[in-house]
């Protein structure tokens, strides 16, 4: 599904009424024509939808992300994702334990474009580095980062992350899939080439690495990758998902 089949940002046009305009065939922006009588959609709603066609496309034509995450609703913003799939960066945290405060980040992995980088604490991992990660990036994509891995990152190095954020978590749950992200990935047939490993074994293998196993690392680093590399494949199977379930099946009612 595509920004252009959304008509939910608009005041006054929610779930109900976007199902509407979608089965009198009112699919896309350009299909949309105010004389066409929708149920729910009066002259005050017609031109509202009018406004937002003409200020959604400039913003469209100039990749602003930004003005579409600001515009749908939170739990539509999976919808930016097959728009933004491109510029989308994928990415993922390991970290010595799970207070912001106390604990330290080891490696935060990056995914754009089919490319992993893999930045290292005490190495490459610096608050510069992550902020050209972030810098070219549409969209950022993660499974719970909105409330780990992003505030984490900003606390841990005092860096603000304001690149609009797709939750994969809260997608997931829409379509059923709710747990964890190795079970999530189990349940879809998404492989992993070390399926034994675990967050927990993420902060044992840096305290090796610590005490001077190189081997260590390279086995956190595998791990860290996968765990991002697999989002992108995680985003395509729930974008696809809610895309037949929320647009498709209105569509063929």
């Amino acid at each position: 599904m595509r920004i252009e089949n959304s008509f939910i940002p608009v005041e006054g046009v929610g779930e109900t009424t976007e199902r509407r305009l979608w089965r009198e065939g009112v699919t896309t922006w350009e299909a949309f024509d105010p004389a066409v009588d929708v149920a729910g959609v009066g002259s005050t709603t017609a031109d509202r939808i009018e406004s937002f066609i003409a200020e959604a496309l400039t913003h469209l034509d100039d990749g602003d992300a930004a003005y579409f995450d600001r515009t749908f609703p939170s739990g539509e913003r999976w919808r930016l994702y097959e728009n933004f799939r491109g510029e989308t960066c994928f990415f993922d945290i390991e970290t010595t334990g799970l207070d912001e405060h106390r604990d330290r980040v080891t490696t935060v992995s990056f995914h754009r474009d089919g490319e992993t980088t893999t930045l290292v604490a005490g190495e490459d991992l610096t608050a510069d580095r992550l902020r050209e990660e972030f810098a070219d990036a549409g969209l950022l994509a993660t499974f719970n980062g909105a409330r780990f891995d992003v505030p984490f990152l900003e606390s841990s190095f005092g860096i603000d992350i304001e690149t609009p954020h797709l939750d994969l978590m809260y997608p997931c749950k829409r379509i059923g899939l709710s747990g964890g992200l190795k079970p999530i990935e189990k349940r879809i047939g998404i492989d992993r080439d070390r399926p034994d490993l675990s967050g927990r074994d993420a902060v044992r293998l840096w305290r090796e690495y610590e005490r001077g196993d190189e081997g260590a690392l390279e086995t956190l680093v595998s791990y860290n990758r996968e765990d991002t590399e697999n989002l992108r494949t995680l985003a395509d199977v729930v974008s696809e998902r809610l895309h037949e379930e929320v647009f498709v099946d209105a569509t063929e009612r």
